[in-house]
């Protein structure tokens, strides 16, 4: 759990430096304004609030968020956000229900695309 915890406190941190350092990372969080959350089923985990094209993140759950991903556990979702083939472990977390997202697949969409950069 603990592992999972720094994982999602050290996410924002490389979004941030991504966006800072990369032209076409800035260029996708441009005009974005999105929140969203990544937790364990147990409800850990933190959310990300995306707005001029600075990412701040905080301890808890949003009632506001556009998209959660939920994984099973925070085992899970440890190996599956520090998967060095991100996009092939993110579908087969969603095939066998250790990953479940709610809400704006549009913003889950883009988010993928910023952790491309990464």
């Amino acid at each position: 759990m603990l592992r999972f915890k720094i994982l999602l406190l050290l996410l924002t941190t490389l979004m941030q430096r991504a966006i800072r350092k990369n032209p076409k990372a800035a260029a996708h969080a441009q005009g974005q304004e999105i929140t969203f959350q990544i937790q364990t089923a147990n409800g850990e985990g933190r959310y990300y609030i995306v707005k001029n094209q600075r990412i701040r993140s905080h301890t808890g759950i949003s009632d506001k968020a556009d998209f959660t991903l939920t994984f099973s556990s925070a085992k899970k979702g440890f190996a599956v956000l520090s998967a060095k083939d991100s996009t092939g472990a993110f579908l087969s977390a969603v095939g066998s229900k250790d990953l479940i997202i709610k809400g704006d697949y549009a913003a889950v969409m883009w988010f993928q695309g910023l952790v491309a950069y990464l």
